[in-house]
């Protein structure tokens, strides 16, 4: 009875922490919690941990904590502190989740998120690195969110860790060269052009991750075979509403969804994230465009159906 009254005083403490960071967040003074840590001395990293740590479980805004970082102890050590801080945090937020705040938690990960993170089911740590390598959502919600899944405590922490690296780096640095922009430090125009490197490579990260998670293509007659067998798969047509209906019909039970639409309507098809996704068109074009930004948007078995109706059409199968 006692442990429960604690973690009830606990969970209400943390909650109402949250309301207030959120509701206030815009007014915070950022020259005056820099100078509150550098004025700590030695033990500025250790002040500089210990907020960013209270700041992710309490839904700050961690890229302003990276960059703060990046300021005040430069790349390396920068990286170094803001890397393990918000790793320590996020560890935080996930046993909280999992331990006091489960139905509170699901409430805020509805939908969208609800639906990705059942990919931890199936992927485990890989799924945690995907998320943490792409940023699909924010980076303290999806800490919360992860706690209500299956997967190991040591998992989620290690490849939080690892996978995190990439864009602490690029954030911490990007903390730096404002600082030395500020202060006139030398080499200046050689660390900006490090620091658009670093970005360059965290923004080419979701295309490379993409081509990765996205699946071999299909032949017309393994897709044939696939939906004769009435397998679980969303077979979505790409082309336009008059080439759906057009010379070359459609497959019966397919879903249009036409390329120039897919992203502004990518909810439509949230119950397919961690289920068999088959992009068909006239040809493949357009359904390996259509693939790829699926696979980007964190839907994890996407296929091509190799030229399309073309194809379908040539082997006499049926269409409506």
């Amino acid at each position: 009875m006692k442990n429960n009254l604690w973690k009830f005083l606990l969970l209400i403490f943390i909650v109402a922490g949250i309301t207030l960071v959120i509701s206030y967040r815009d007014q915070v003074d950022v020259s005056a919690i820099q100078n509150w840590i550098e004025e700590a001395g030695n033990a500025a990293p250790l002040l500089f941990m210990a907020v960013y740590i209270i700041g992710t479980v309490l839904f700050f805004p961690g890229a302003f904590l990276t960059l703060l970082g990046g300021a005040l102890f430069g790349p390396v050590l920068g990286t170094l502190y803001n890397l393990t801080a918000a790793t320590i945090g996020a560890m935080l937020s996930f046993l909280v989740a999992r331990y006091l705040a489960s139905s509170w938690v699901e409430k805020k990960t509805g939908g969208r998120l609800k639906q990705l993170l059942n990919g931890v089911e199936n992927e485990g740590w890989r799924f945690v690195a995907f998320t943490r390598l792409v940023p699909l959502f924010p980076f303290n919600l999806l800490n919360y969110g992860l706690g209500l899944t299956k997967i190991k405590f040591s998992h989620y922490s290690v490849a939080t860790y690892i996978f995190m690296l990439p864009g602490a780096m690029a954030y911490t640095y990007l903390g730096y060269i404002g600082k030395e922009a500020a202060t006139g430090g030398e080499d200046l125009i050689q660390k900006t052009m490090l620091a658009l490197a670093l970005f360059g490579l965290v923004a080419f990260l979701p295309r490379l991750i993409g081509s990765v998670r996205k699946g071999d293509m299909l032949s017309i007659t393994n897709l044939k075979q696939r939906l004769d067998a009435d397998e679980d798969l969303l077979l979505l047509d790409v082309r336009t509403a008059e080439d759906y209906d057009g010379e070359q019909g459609h497959i019966a039970g397919s879903m249009l969804l036409p390329l120039e639409q897919l992203e502004q309507r990518i909810d439509e098809i949230s119950d397919y994230y961690e289920r068999t996704v088959v992009c068909i068109c006239r040809t493949d074009r357009k359904s390996a465009k259509a693939a790829q930004i699926l696979a980007e948007k964190g839907f994890a078995d996407v296929h091509v159906a190799k030229m399309g109706m073309t194809n379908w059409n040539k082997n006499a199968y049926p269409v409506e």
